[in-house]
């Protein structure tokens, strides 16, 4: 198993497509901190699922928009299970509103959970990963960093953000053997969808009219992403700095 004697921290990991990477990566050999905002339940049955599996797992609350509650998080994951040596940051929220119907509030929201908290938790973690010889970090983006969405602006912006983040990261943090990318994933049928307006009021419809226009010939799963997540986390992707993975079975380039 790649990741055996590994801690890995994923935000966001107690459902959709964080859950699907908190899962992979402990079937993998890893011990594994879910964090969560809303949702305990949710994320304790992700922990029980690794436990099943031999695994250690341990949930933590933290608005990771905070950087206190950011920090204590990651410091309370080192000392429970020992370290971190991936941290996986794929927690997301925003206000999905046309431009003209944005406000402050939701700017600073969106920025902090989405981009702010990756530097920030790049800098608290580094040393932990550095003292354990190096280690990952994995930023989850989407297309529509690059794509322009309905009333996706917000979200778009900040994912844009992160991916930029994602370059300035994997070059700073190379010389403590730190390797760090990024994942875009394309539409994946988990509860984020419910978001938007046009999923809302047609959503078999939505994911039909996406499979039929990808080259795959099927929408991308939780578990697609996640397969990418750990591969990009093992050493046969260690040459591999700083670079956006676009999984979306080809979806994008027909957009």
């Amino acid at each position: 198993m790649r990741f055996t004697d590994k801690v890995a921290l994923v935000t966001g990991g107690g459902r959709g497509i964080g859950r699907a990477i908190a899962l992979r990566l402990a079937r993998e050999g890893a011990d594994v901190a879910i964090n969560y905002f809303r949702g305990r339940e949710t994320a304790e049955e992700t922990a029980r699922e690794i436990k099943s599996l031999g695994q250690r797992a341990h949930i933590v609350r933290a608005n990771v928009g905070e950087v206190d509650a950011l920090q204590a998080m990651i410091g309370e994951v080192a000392q429970v299970l020992g370290g971190v040596d991936i941290l996986v940051n794929n927690a997301a929220s925003g206000y999905n509103h046309p431009l003209m119907e944005q406000r402050v509030k939701g700017w600073d929201w969106t920025m902090n959970i989405n981009a702010r908290s990756a530097l920030f938790s790049a800098q608290t973690v580094a040393p932990i990963m550095a003292g354990r010889g190096g280690g990952h970090i994995i930023n989850i983006s989407s297309f529509g960093s690059q794509r322009v969405l309905p009333e996706y602006i917000l979200v778009g912006a900040s994912k844009a953000a992160l991916e930029a983040l994602t370059r300035y990261m994997a070059v700073e943090l190379a010389p403590l053997n730190i390797i760090v990318n990024a994942v875009s994933a394309g539409v994946v049928e988990t509860d984020a969808l419910r978001h938007f307006s046009v999923w809302r009021e047609q959503p078999a419809a939505g994911l039909e009219a996406i499979s039929a226009r990808t080259p795959a010939g099927r929408i991308v799963t939780a578990e697609d992403v996640a397969g990418v997540v750990a591969w990009l986390c093992s050493k046969d992707a260690s040459m591999i700095r700083g670079q956006v993975i676009v999984v979306d079975g080809g979806f994008t380039l027909t957009f």
